[in-house]
């Protein structure tokens, strides 16, 4: 016969199992979002570089972010797990040149990726931790070679004007994949490619086809992609 220890222990682990099942599934996805400089910088706003120089003229990553098919999405799930430098120190050289920040003052980045672990990457703690988190969208970012897609499409960051179907055409073509396109305004007002949006796997390895779309700025169908 279970003693009253043995049966309070069973029922704690089955909370704790019922626990760690509901974090397992308070998302169905990711989108990493990849965020071009020269659109960030050509604002009103505008922007500074960081302590480590002029960011590459590539897209850069903005994060990682776990979403539900609902359109929702978890944030801060774990306030106590701070976000650590140390941790990502074999990954920093490639954060500086991969996950940029242009936010002012100038700094060194480790309050943006603070941020974004803190925010999102916590939310998927049944997949990664901290390292693992910014490995996999380092690599997911590698993998798409954005840049060099739109090249191969005839489509370059010379301040010349393109029309959406020409963007997602030739992303389209270069990853396999169809991205949400985002844009903001340049000092001008015009309208210029800013972010894009690609969908991955609840595993945070595999790119998937988006089964939601996020709600960003709406772009035109005559969008200047600025030079950096």
């Amino acid at each position: 016969m279970a003693t009253r220890s043995s049966r309070l222990s069973l029922a704690l682990l089955l909370v704790l199992g019922a626990a760690g099942l509901c974090a397992a599934q308070d998302y169905d996805f990711f989108y990493l979002v990849l965020q071009w400089p020269g659109s960030y910088c050509d604002t009103k706003q505008s922007c500074c570089y960081p302590k480590s120089g002029k960011p590459v003229a590539d897209f850069g990553i903005h994060g990682l972010w776990p979403n539900r098919n609902d359109g929702s999405y978890p944030q801060n799930c774990n306030p106590g797990d701070e976000f650590d430098p140390s941790k990502v120190s074999d990954l920093l050289s490639s954060m500086r040149t991969h996950w940029p920040t242009l936010a002012c003052p100038t700094n060194d980045g480790v309050r943006f990726w603070g941020h974004e672990w803190e925010k999102h990457g916590t939310c998927a703690s049944d997949v990664f931790d901290e390292h693992s988190y910014f490995q996999a969208a380092l690599n997911l970012r590698d993998k798409l070679g954005v840049l060099q897609a739109l090249a191969a499409g005839g489509v370059n960051p010379d301040g010349g004007y393109y029309t959406m179907g020409q963007i997602k055409d030739a992303i389209q073509q270069g990853t396999g994949f169809e991205p949400y396109v985002e844009c903001n305004r340049d000092e001008s007002g015009n309208s210029q490619l800013y972010q894009l949006y690609f969908c991955v796997d609840a595993s945070g390895k595999q790119l998937e086809d988006c089964p939601v779309l996020p709600h960003g700025r709406g772009c035109g169908n005559r969008i200047e992609f600025p030079a950096f």
